[in-house]
């Protein structure tokens, strides 16, 4: 299956965000004096960002057009309660990220659906 390369370029922005959003946030989780140690909130947002990016393998691997429109609806949601938390938190870095990876969204739900037609006899 050929991709254009919109949305390959789509794909790594998502993928970019992801891992930012998760070694950013683990690290203020981890790191004492950051002001956000050992909270649920860092902790959250990390599983919320490798949570996006299975999204983002998912949204890469669908082929039908509900399934396309239902996981991008799914992977706007994430990405703006994840930038939202990461700014309560004041870890601006990943709020930054997650707006890279809202470009990223955009240039990946931009790719046209190819449907799988089969001849009926």
């Amino acid at each position: 299956m050929l991709h254009s390369q919109s949305s390959r370029a789509g794909t790594i922005l998502l993928l970019l965000a992801a891992v930012i959003g998760v070694a950013v946030a683990l690290y203020a989780w981890l790191t004492p004096l950051t002001g956000v140690t050992d909270t649920i909130g860092a902790l959250g947002v990390a599983i919320a960002s490798a949570v996006l990016a299975v999204l983002t393998l998912m949204l890469r691997a669908a082929s039908g057009r509900g399934a396309r429109i239902f996981l991008i609806i799914v992977t706007l949601v994430v990405l703006i309660g994840i930038g939202f938390a990461a700014a309560l938190l004041h870890q601006y870095i990943i709020t930054a990220a997650m707006v890279v990876g809202l470009i990223g969204l955009i240039m990946l739900s931009s790719k046209p659906v190819h449907y799988n037609t089969r001849v009926r006899a």
